[in-house]
């Protein structure tokens, strides 16, 4: 019976991973079905404890957010969890000896959404994006290299840059709704309420640095992970590129999108580039 329930976590991952992002479910599909799951499994955590901090408003946030790192711990302590996200996550975790720093360091930066609003210097917000951002790159690492800690030491650098340029985007992309509807600024030094120009061109620049650096990782990748993780930076550049290409006074008043159409123009992109092999 507890390979069925793990069965069923499996698929509560998947579906979670499914709803809440198309975009990266769609990339998720593009790795070879012997990590896929895995990375279900880690997506799945990571956006449980996320909609925690920035979605249950009419519920004691603080209070669920104890009660779900209490049963994380009880999980990765006895190998299993009535909860099915945690029970597939713990079983990850267990498999590919995922370290417990970068789980503690995810874990603190969700808290940090509890009561912190603010990041008015680069160490606050380098430290909220290695445990938002950089630890989960890290923790998909660990499934992709499959043990090989060589090849885990020389990719850690490109895939925290990955993770910091994916969270970034994602920062300019939800500007409105972060600031008008959880009142919370990231970017350190940035008056929302006048973003302009100078101030967009320059978080753009530091995002296209992370991104220039984690290219160099992708193409180092295992065969298993490579189209995945290239496709799924493709559309966070697609994103960029947008970002880029729209007035600072409408980034704040609109979230930007990339069409259906773009998303499948780009995966044939990806996909050609994959299958000759010159990634």
């Amino acid at each position: 019976m507890k390979a069925l329930f793990d069965t069923v976590s499996n698929d509560c991952s998947k579906l979670v991973t499914k709803k809440y992002s198309t975009s990266f479910s769609l990339a998720v599909k593009m790795l070879s079905k012997s990590i896929r799951q895995d990375i279900y499994n880690i997506y799945g955590f990571v956006r449980l404890a996320d909609e925690i901090v920035d979605s249950f408003h009419d519920y004691n946030k603080e209070a669920l957010f104890e009660q779900f790192e209490a049963d994380l711990k009880s999980a990765l302590d006895i190998g299993i969890s009535l909860n099915p996200i945690l029970n597939a996550f713990q079983h990850t975790v267990r498999k590919h000896a995922i370290p417990q720093e970068l789980i503690d360091s995810f874990m603190k930066s969700m808290r940090m959404d509890l009561y912190k609003n603010t990041y008015k210097t680069k160490e606050e917000y380098h430290e909220y994006i290695y445990g938002s951002a950089d630890v989960v790159g890290l923790m998909c690492l660990t499934v992709f290299v499959k043990g090989n800690t060589d090849l885990y030491k020389n990719l850690k650098d490109p895939a925290m840059k990955l993770g910091s340029a994916f969270q970034k985007v994602n920062f300019l992309r939800d500007l409105k709704d972060d600031f008008e509807g959880l009142d919370r600024t990231y970017f350190p030094n940035t008056d929302l309420n006048n973003l302009n120009e100078h101030s967009k061109k320059e978080i753009i620049e530091d995002i296209e640095h992370d991104f220039k650096l984690a290219y160099e990782g992708i193409l180092h990748l295992p065969m298993e992970a490579k189209f995945g993780v290239y496709t799924a930076y493709r559309y966070y550049k697609r994103l960029l590129t947008k970002l880029k290409a729209t007035p600072s006074t409408e980034i704040k008043n609109t979230r930007i999108r990339v069409p259906n159409y773009q998303k499948a123009e780009l995966l044939a992109r990806c996909y050609v580039k994959y299958r000759l092999n010159i990634l």
